[in-house]
């Protein structure tokens, strides 16, 4: 697979990265970033349900471990452009649909079955833009070379910005404009995507459903080949139950019991992706001067710690300080992960590989919309509680672990 970017492109490799690749990446990161926080959000404006609310995240998480190994072969067969425009434009299409329903004046269950149909279906078509746009950028990395990390580098801070706007523009909208105002813009985010598509030339290809289950196979026998990697997602793995239950129990939370808005519970994941993206920097800067262990191992106690105070914070101030801290610590493991996982995957495996890490690291999303969904919101602490004790427990074992393997230290990167 190339991208064609035509003759006055190739001259100007900045032009045809911009128009290509960043561009596209971004209204498609927005849209995520506004299903993904802003649905829940939505659920409980319109049920005022908490078990609904959460029972949506699982259902925004689900379909995507499900769609994932489905989404990798369509792109295979029919290339970035056609999967990442049509999974676009029919996300456009359904939230355009649920806003049409939702701003009827009927009332009564037909609303709430079309905030969960929209959960389900926007899961879905986000994994295959998701896919789409993360195969783009794997392009794009290998065509550039020696520059590959800058490609990366600005990828992961259109992700982070995204994060950053999107949760706050939701809640935003959500509070000032109601459903109709927040699907519009994320259909506009999604229609936007679908019209900068990058255009690709590739030579098409058959996918079976046995060539994916051994691909699965393989990606998970070379984890199990490289005992750092695996340690680290497997504590990875622990944590994110913590950082889903917070984010499936963050809408009941902060608008039930703190009886703040939805507005406010955009911010809260706002300054959370702002504290994340200076994490990021910092930490990309540190492991140049003291190695992947112990920026790995101080972002895991930062992260451990604020989870386990998050149950001691009485107000809404107090609770998006901690917030913040753990999606701090959390976005620095992530440089870890990321740059250990550059290090040590061979490339023939890379991509098997990276299909494998990524199905456990988002398994925990929607066993935490499960969790919120079972108990009542009075006891939403003790569950947070809970997982923050398996989060500690988890990182905890996996850098002692680590820190007798030499991939984690200086002499390594």
């Amino acid at each position: 697979m190339r991208i064609r970017t035509g003759s006055r492109h190739a001259r100007r490799p900045g032009s045809a990265l911009l128009r290509g690749i960043y561009l596209p990446r971004g209204m498609d990161a927005a849209a995520f970033a506004m299903t993904t926080y802003g649905i829940p959000l939505l659920v409980l404006a319109t049920t005022r349900s908490a078990a609904l609310t959460g029972l949506a995240f699982a259902l925004e998480w689900l379909p995507r471990l499900m769609a994932f190994a489905l989404a990798g072969a369509l792109v295979d067969r029919y290339g970035t452009t056609h999967v990442f425009r049509l999974a676009s434009t029919a996300r456009a299409a359904l939230v355009l649909a649920a806003a049409l329903i939702l701003g009827s004046p009927a009332d009564g269950p037909g609303e709430t079955i079309t905030v969960m149909t929209l959960a389900v279906g926007t899961g879905v078509l986000t994994e295959f833009s998701y896919l789409a746009a993360e195969t783009v950028g794997g392009i794009a990395s290998r065509t550039a070379g020696a520059r590959a990390h800058r490609v990366q580098s600005v990828l992961l801070g259109i992700d982070q910005t995204a994060t950053l706007i999107g949760p706050a523009l939701a809640g935003l909208l959500l509070t000032h404009s109601g459903a109709t105002g927040m699907l519009a813009a994320t259909a506009a985010f999604s229609l936007l995507a679908a019209a900068l598509a990058p255009r690709q030339n590739m030579a098409p290809h058959t996918t079976s459903q046995a060539t994916v289950v051994r691909g699965l196979r393989t990606g998970w026998q070379a984890l199990r080949s490289l005992p750092a990697l695996g340690w680290l997602v497997g504590g990875l793995t622990l944590s994110n139950l913590a950082v889903g239950v917070l984010q499936a129990a963050a809408p009941v939370i902060v608008v039930q019991r703190f009886g703040y808005s939805s507005t406010d519970v955009g911010l809260l994941w706002s300054a959370a992706a702002a504290a994340g993206l200076v994490a990021i920097i910092l930490c990309q800067r540190a492991i140049d001067r003291y190695g992947l262990w112990a920026v790995g191992a101080v972002c895991a106690t930062i992260t451990g710690s604020a989870c386990l105070a998050l149950t001691l914070a009485d107000t809404y101030h107090a609770y998006l300080v901690l917030i913040a801290l753990a999606l701090a610590g959390e976005g620095g493991m992530t440089v870890v992960l990321r740059t250990l996982r550059s290090h040590l995957i061979p490339a023939e495996v890379f991509g098997n590989t990276l299909a494998v890490t990524i199905l456990l690291l988002l398994l925990p999303f929607p066993i935490a919309g499960l969790l919120v969904a079972a108990v009542s919101p009075s006891r939403l602490g003790h569950v947070i509680t809970a997982c923050a004790v398996v989060q500690a427990i988890g990182l905890a074992t996996a850098f002692t672990r680590l820190r007798t393997l030499p991939d984690l230290h200086p002499s390594a990167t």
